[in-house]
């Protein structure tokens, strides 16, 4: 397809499983399921769903319809609408590319750990000395970058949409087979009780932002990705249907996620992030009969995830390009990944393998402040402004009718998008920048 002519999805299934592998990362793998033991249980889990529906829904279809009224990338499409709203684009953009430069390094750990379970060298202990090996670090994120140029530089359809057709539902084989393996296991009846169970006496302000920002980051929200893939989807589609599928892809991989991890490690997680995957589930695998190949098996779980997370991120980057730039798709995709690699080295090299990256500002390494900066404030206030545009510039009745296009039964529901868009969602999202300020942490 010539970059002269506007790529659109093949088919409400493709884009539905793109928008979902966007959505879908290792966040919703080791992340998700960490908050939940520390906030509650099956507390978090009630408080999660409803985020999903109150907030994360409604600003995704927002985000959707922006993409597919203005048919451009982020940048263009605020700009067409407001030039005084551009920066808001641009936002997307920088936000997107940031981010993809140090997800790349921790997506290119998990293809280090497929190797290591194919030779038989899990060690849980050595998850630190690896991060601080600078050029294995370095390698393995060229090599994650490559794969996602890959895919990208394919196009919207031979590419993005190929790849999700084939990688998405093999996610979904993955996680099946270990959430049935770990289900036999002596630690499952503790995990899944605590996991299903709600525990009230934990509710409380905190739990209740966790949820919110768990459903709003693990959406993908904020940063022009669904914005981008939103303006490939073709007039009179349902974007209604289409966000809703999205929505309930991501959310039930994130609580399937939860019926993997709980019976493998029952109700004890003591650290989340990357100790959980690459320290306690190895322990735990090391002493399963076949550990080794369930191991190799998990990583090629979270390579999956992190690969369809990092290309719809790349495609932020390289529909800006294209669209205001006029560069081919292939330049654009090779100019992203260099400047990608290029900056992603000091976050590969922030954790133990350079002095000055691992404690470059206050004591905090590369990767940490571009995670605080990029993949919490900046993505957040994002979400917040495009909530202000939609309603306050746009105009909701404007978007409601590029909604309205292709599900004329949205009509009803009108009102209460405007409510959540106008005044529940925003007034959240403050709430969570706040509390992210003041503690100087992320949620």
């Amino acid at each position: 397809m010539s970059e002269e002519k506007r790529a659109h999805w093949g088919s409400r299934v493709g884009f539905v499983l793109a928008a979902a592998g966007s959505a879908v990362g290792l966040g919703n793998i080791w992340r998700f399921p960490y908050i939940t033991q520390e906030n509650g249980g099956g507390l978090f889990v009630l408080l999660y769903l409803a985020a999903v529906i109150f907030i994360g829904l409604p600003v995704m279809l927002g985000e959707l319809a922006i993409g597919r009224h203005t048919q451009s990338n982020p940048v263009g499409a605020y700009r067409s609408i407001s030039r005084r709203w551009r920066f808001l684009g641009l936002l997307g953009v920088i936000t997107g590319f940031c981010i993809l430069s140090y997800y790349s390094v921790v997506a290119g750990w998990t293809l280090a750990y497929i190797v290591k379970s194919v030779n038989g060298a899990l060690d849980p202990a050595g998850f630190g000395h690896f991060v601080a090996e600078p050029f294995t670090q370095v390698v393995y994120l060229a090599v994650f970058i490559f794969l996602t140029c890959f895919v990208v530089v394919w196009g919207v359809q031979k590419g993005i949409e190929r790849m999700s057709k084939i990688l998405m539902p093999l996610l979904l084989l993955l996680l099946l087979a270990l959430i049935i393996r770990g289900l036999t296991l002596p630690t499952a009846a503790a995990g899944l009780k605590f996991y299903l169970l709600p525990d009230f006496s934990q509710i409380s302000m905190k739990v209740f932002l966790l949820a919110v920002g768990q459903a709003f980051f693990s959406l993908s929200l904020g940063m022009g990705a669904m914005l981008t893939y939103g303006g490939y989807i073709n007039k009179g589609d349902n974007l209604l249907k289409s966000a809703s599928a999205v929505v309930c892809f991501d959310t039930s991989i994130a609580l399937l996620a939860g019926f993997l991890i709980f019976p493998v490690i029952g109700h004890g997680l003591t650290k989340g992030g990357p100790t959980l995957v690459f320290v306690t589930m190895i322990e735990q695998f090391n002493q399963m009969s076949g550990g080794q190949w369930l191991a190799a098996m998990f990583f090629v779980l979270l390579a999956v995830a992190a690969l369809t997370s990092t290309v719809s991120l790349l495609e932020v980057v390289t529909a800006y390009l294209i669209d205001e730039w006029k560069l081919s798709r292939n330049l654009s995709v090779i100019l992203t990944g260099l400047f990608c690699f290029a900056f992603g080295v000091p976050s590969a090299l922030s954790l133990g393998a350079s002095d000055f990256f691992s404690s470059i500002v206050f004591g905090k390494g590369f990767l940490d402040i571009m995670d605080f900066v990029f993949g919490n404030l900046s993505l957040t206030l994002g979400g917040l402004l495009m909530c202000i545009f939609i309603v306050y510039r746009w105009g909701i009745d404007k978007a409601s009718t590029e909604v309205l296009s292709g599900a004329p039964g949205f009509g009803r529901f009108v009102p209460v998008w405007r409510v959540l868009l106008g005044f529940v969602v925003p007034a959240s999202i403050v709430v969570m920048l706040l509390y992210m300020i003041i503690t100087g942490g992320s949620l």
